[in-house]
């Protein structure tokens, strides 16, 4: 039996992750649950500025409360997936309160112009579509790079596509000695 893990699903907006992550949980792998980071709520900057002193310091925060919240999960989750939003660093700072549960993290990431048209396109945010997000997707990658940290490029999959990557991960953390698929 391998060792109950987390598995943080992170990258800029409309790189797939929450797509790709509700397809994957559509796919009922036994011993796998599929978690939202949003579905607690983001606060207004008014509010993070106030209470957090700024957006990181919220994010940090969340990706906290939810790794203690991950790390509670009864044994029958062998891994629970998070799709989320946050800077890989705050999750391996707070993976010590997901304890006995190995953290593992991966990136979605996609081209400039692939995420503009997402974002502008079927996700009716155009607003994401600026220089920002490419600094934050481009921080992502300079994370991933550094912390040798598995990144599945989206730019050119469907979201069954990425979703199939995804799970041949989630299924190498579940089922290690397991040949690859």
């Amino acid at each position: 039996m391998s060792v109950a893990r987390i598995l943080i699903v992170t990258g800029a907006s409309g790189a797939g992750k929450t797509a790709t992550v509700r397809a994957l949980d559509g796919r009922g792998i036994p011993g796998v649950r599929c978690y939202y980071f949003d579905s607690i709520g983001v606060p207004t900057a008014e509010v993070m500025e106030r209470d957090y002193a700024g957006a990181e310091r919220w994010q940090a925060s969340a990706t906290g409360e939810w790794l203690m919240q991950l790390g509670r999960l009864p044994n029958d989750v062998r891994l629970a997936v998070l799709d989320g939003q946050t800077r890989p660093s705050f999750v391996f700072e707070a993976a010590s309160r997901a304890a006995p549960r190995v953290v593992d993290v991966v990136v979605l990431d996609c081209s400039s112009e692939v995420r503009g048209a997402r974002l502008r396109g079927p996700r009716r945010q155009p607003e994401l579509a600026d220089a920002r997000m490419d600094q934050w997707a481009a921080y992502l990658r300079g994370q991933a790079d550094a912390l040798h940290l598995v990144v599945i490029d989206t730019s050119v999959l469907s979201v069954r596509e990425a979703a199939d990557h995804l799970e041949a991960l989630v299924r190498r953390l579940i089922e290690p000695d397991s040949p690859p698929h």
